[in-house]
């Protein structure tokens, strides 16, 4: 099979190429550029840089492998980075990752693929498919290493996506696939792995959305549960549902946000108890498993990529929209973060939360 690796520059793509090309695929590496990097731009971050795509370029050269970069500047500041600052702007906390895999990865890099007369498209993820026995569905599934399992920035990929998908690590483990690209002679076997958004080099994404937004960003009030305020703050994308340190008020007791109102530029906080919620909503449903259920069903939901799944009921509602009913409370449930439904290791669905 002829097969194109989005190669990154890291050990997860490198070895995902390493696996296909020693399983007798013709493969070929592609690489995104993501941003001019003439001027070598300080607002990006360490990954997605000229020495990624250097890294990525040795990687198919070790493996004998053709390698090309893609420009796709322009659509990753359209489907990411404005994304991300126009969700920040609205009180919303984003997920570029999953816009960054939906909008680019499984849409354009997947068309060049067919234009490049291959038949699928492989990534570094760590993550599953397999096929439903009964309707011949394609499942997305948790990879066998939980700790590195990524597939909950998959849920929103289509049957049509999955059906050209390939994720060859994700049945393995970190420490595995990094031993095998010590045996191929890759020299990112130890390369560390990113930890940061590729496009913000500072950490500090509210000083990025304040270069970025359409409008600058207007102060507001601070706020307790009962109205009473408390200070100002210089921005509502400075804050997010959960967040403690940086709040800028003085209290004889430890505060949270719990919730953000960009329409009348409120900050609200409270007590940790004050974070509890027994139900969210979610908008742009994706149910990726099959159709809605016509009934509640029982799932363990994921609020967040980090957080423990919660044993909770799901129903359908009308326009792609869903209602998410947990056994027990969770904390911090954020608007603009994602809950996706499992049953098992497998993605029944997901959405926005609301």
């Amino acid at each position: 099979m002829r097969i194109v690796v989005a190669m990154s520059g890291g050990v997860d793509s490198s070895v995902a190429a390493a696996l296909l090309t020693d399983a007798g695929h013709e493969v070929v590496g592609l690489s995104m550029q993501l941003y001019d990097q003439r001027e070598g731009d300080a607002q990006f971050g360490s990954c997605c840089t000229i020495d990624d795509l250097i890294d990525a370029r040795r990687a198919a050269a070790a493996l004998g492998i053709p390698h090309y970069v893609v420009n796709y500047e322009r659509a990753f500041n359209t489907h990411v980075v404005r994304n991300f600052v126009d969700e920040y702007v609205a009180g919303r906390t984003p997920i570029p990752c999953v816009h960054c895999n939906a909008d680019l990865k499984f849409s354009h890099l997947l068309d060049r693929a067919g234009a490049l007369g291959t038949e699928a498209l492989a990534t570094g993820h760590y993550a599953q498919i397999d096929r439903e026995p009964t309707t011949g569905r394609y499942r997305l599934r948790r990879a066998i290493d939980r700790n590195k399992d990524q597939s909950y920035f998959l849920f929103s990929l289509s049957q049509a996506q999955l059906a050209r998908a390939a994720f060859p690590v994700g049945a393995l483990g970190k420490t595995q696939v990094r031993s095998y690209a010590r045996r191929r002679g890759l020299d990112v076997a130890d390369k560390p792995d990113s930890q940061e958004l590729c496009f913000i080099s500072s950490g500090n994404h509210a000083t990025f959305v304040e270069n970025n937004a359409a409008t600058p960003p207007r102060a507001g009030n601070i706020q307790d549960s009962a109205g009473r305020i408390l200070g100002q703050h210089e921005g509502v994308h400075r804050f997010t549902v959960g967040q403690r340190k940086g709040l800028g008020v003085a209290s004889g007791r430890r505060m949270y946000v719990t919730a953000v109102d960009a329409t009348t530029r409120t900050v609200t906080v409270g007590t940790r108890n004050d974070l509890e919620r027994t139900e969210l909503t979610a908008s742009s449903v994706n149910w990726i498993a099959g159709e809605p259920p016509s009934t509640p069903r029982r799932i363990t939901a994921q609020i967040r990529h980090r957080h423990p799944e919660a044993p909770a009921t799901v129903s359908a509602l009308a326009n792609g929209r869903a209602i998410v009913h947990f056994d027990k409370a969770q904390l911090a449930v954020t608007p603009g973060q994602a809950v996706v439904f499992y049953d098992g290791d497998v993605i029944l669905g997901g959405g926005w939360i609301n």
